[in-house]
């Protein structure tokens, strides 16, 4: 995955990026320079299903909660935002938020009612991944100019909380002067923003970088920064180099084997967090022979887990036990686990009738830098039980495409929850209804387990609901729809003089750019 950059030094100085024998002057105090892996897909509140496309999304919108921030923080509780506080009815039904007042667009026109109305039916209407976080919504009906209702279809016990997510952002109705053969103007916002956040979108260059610029008439008080650049820099050395340099003030997806180095540098400080994040092997249950549950437990146990998270993480992770991650609730400590066993894999392949000359492709982009380390370590693997894996590597947003049509045998991803809630990956990974990027992305069907985990997001009774989840798992386990990897530790490297930066494990690859500053 080396590449070759030929570059005259003012073409070097315009995107960023650093090449041995220039120097580059500090980031400006005013402003915050980001370095990430890959480009961004697109920037639609409505469409996208990416983190990666939140990070920039995020702070241009405002949502009717946000998640409270306690002695420094993130925490998975919720606060008033553009709502300034709310009602619900006894039987958990209907929800009343009263709008703030003074809260306005980009273009100056205010946030009411009627953008909340017309932001939560657009996503709806338009049906994509988003959609599944508000998917509880009935109804939602203007009361009055700032006071907004919405019913559900069913006791929901999370819903507030995904209220703070990227779906639920308020997009101004305006951007309906954008709308082109019935689309809502998706074809717009998927290159631009138009949001009450405290930032706005300035420029997107593909390839290139994002800039964000803040919004110092901000209702909620002016960011202390004027701008964010998001650079793309696809080598995890490039972002390394970059950081130490002090042309980027924060690296993100650099290789376990270089934040040593880094943590001994005195202008640098590498921050540690524990993650929902996970990453996993989707197994396409629609392409044979990937069809037969024999084949995809046969390659669970062909997989090193400890190795991967020796050699290629650094002990940096633990192996995922089940679909839900430790730390959050519905987590099954004694659920199923697979481990090496390569014998056993080849008596799976055996039973399946495939023993011989098995040979699939996993695909995987650059998005997250230890991906060909890890493509590299299933390929041994799988060697090992006489099944061939070709890698091909391509760029994240063809490779999301590739996802989304089911277009592929063996794909590389990871996954962070919205909101804290098991359904955020029983229900997105496992229902037969979310085929693709709204979640299902190995294409799985099993009819027992969509009647269980729909049951359980039905109900508001938390045990109840863990016990329809435990039930789902035992099946899911043996059914083997991915390879589940393992859990990760968010490392974050910044500079010394990066201040206010506040992890939340609920926006994962998301920043608080509007209270960071740097001193």
């Amino acid at each position: 995955m080396k590449r070759t950059l030929v570059l005259i030094f003012l073409v070097t100085m315009a995107a960023g990026l650093w090449v041995p024998g220039f120097t580059q002057a500090a980031t400006p105090p005013d402003t915050l320079v980001v370095g990430v892996s890959s480009d961004i897909h697109l920037l639609d509140p409505a469409v996208s299903s990416d983190n990666y496309d939140w990070r920039q999304i995020y702070p241009c919108y405002d949502r009717l909660v946000k998640y409270k921030v306690v002695n420094g923080e993130g925490s998975t509780e919720v606060e008033p935002s553009a709502a300034e506080s709310w009602q619900v009815s006894q039987d958990g039904m209907v929800w009343t938020f009263k709008i703030r007042k003074g809260i306005r667009f980009d273009d100056g026109t205010p946030l009411d009612a009627k953008a909340v109305k017309f932001s939560f039916e657009r996503v709806l209407k338009i049906g994509k991944g988003p959609a599944d976080n508000l998917g509880a919504i009935q109804t939602v009906d203007v009361v009055d100019d700032y006071t907004v209702k919405i019913a559900l279809k069913n006791p929901f016990g999370p819903f507030l909380q995904t209220l703070a997510t990227d779906a639920a952002s308020i997009v101004n109705p305006a951007v309906m002067k954008h709308e082109k053969d019935g689309d809502l103007a998706q074809g717009w916002l998927a290159q631009n923003t138009d949001g009450s956040g405290p930032f706005r979108l300035k420029e997107w260059i593909r390839g290139e970088r994002c800039v964000l610029e803040a919004k110092p008439d901000y209702w909620g008080g002016a960011p202390k920064l004027k701008q964010v650049v998001i650079r793309f820099m696809r080598e995890s050395s490039d972002r390394r180099m970059a950081l130490e340099r002090g042309d980027i003030d924060i690296a993100e997806g650099i290789l376990i084997d270089q934040i040593p180095a880094l943590e001994k540098n005195p202008d640098l400080v590498v921050r540690r967090y524990p993650s929902q994040l996970v990453e996993y092997v989707y197994l396409n249950c629609q392409k044979p022979p990937l069809d037969n549950p024999l084949v995809r437990q046969a390659l669970n146990y062909a997989v090193d887990y400890q190795g991967i998270i020796d050699y290629v993480l650094q002990g940096n992770g633990v192996q995922m036990r089940g679909p839900v991650p430790k730390g959050m609730w519905g987590h099954k400590p004694d659920v199923f686990q697979y481990h090496r066993d390569v014998e056993k894999a080849k008596e799976l392949l055996q039973k399946a009738g495939v023993s011989k000359g098995l040979e699939l492709t996993l695909i995987y982009s650059e998005r997250r830098a230890t991906w060909e380390q890890i493509a590299t370590v299933l390929q041994s693997n799988f060697a090992d039980i006489g099944v061939n894996l070709k890698l091909q590597l391509m760029a994240n947003p063809t490779l999301r495409d590739k996802i989304d049509r089911g277009d592929f045998e063996l794909c590389l991803g990871a996954w962070s929850p919205d909101y804290a809630d098991p359904s955020m990956f029983m229900n997105f990974w496992f229902d037969s209804n979310n085929w693709g990027l709204p979640g299902n992305r190995s294409f799985y069907k099993n009819e027992k387990v969509d009647s269980l985990i729909r049951r359980a997001l039905a109900l508001s009774d938390q045990q109840e609901r863990i016990k329809l989840y435990n039930e789902a798992q035992d099946i899911i386990m043996a059914d083997a729809p991915y390879i589940f990897l393992y859990q990760t530790q968010t490392i974050v490297p910044m500079r010394k003089n990066v201040k206010g930066y506040v992890y939340n494990p609920m926006l994962e690859s998301m920043y608080n750019f509007e209270s960071i500053y740097k001193e």
